[in-house]
């Protein structure tokens, strides 16, 4: 799960895939990026540099039952 905020939480490769390609998926399907001037357009690109930033959180999905 990604949520928007708060220090990046990561537990491997694996998540880091998963969270960023799951980002890609909003900002494709219309979500406004969280970064002011991306560099590089791409949606993908633009869910990297958001993880990258920290301004994307990846919780595992007991915290995001937990959330709920």
């Amino acid at each position: 799960n990604v949520e928007i905020g708060e220090e990046p939480v990561v537990n491997s490769r694996y998540s880091i895939v998963i969270a960023a390609a799951k980002r890609a998926r909003q900002i494709i399907d219309g979500a406004e990026p969280l970064i002011a001037k991306p560099k590089c357009n791409k949606p993908l690109s633009i869910a990297v540099e958001e993880l990258y930033r920290g301004e994307v959180k990846i919780i595992s999905d007991d915290e995001a039952e937990e959330e709920k």
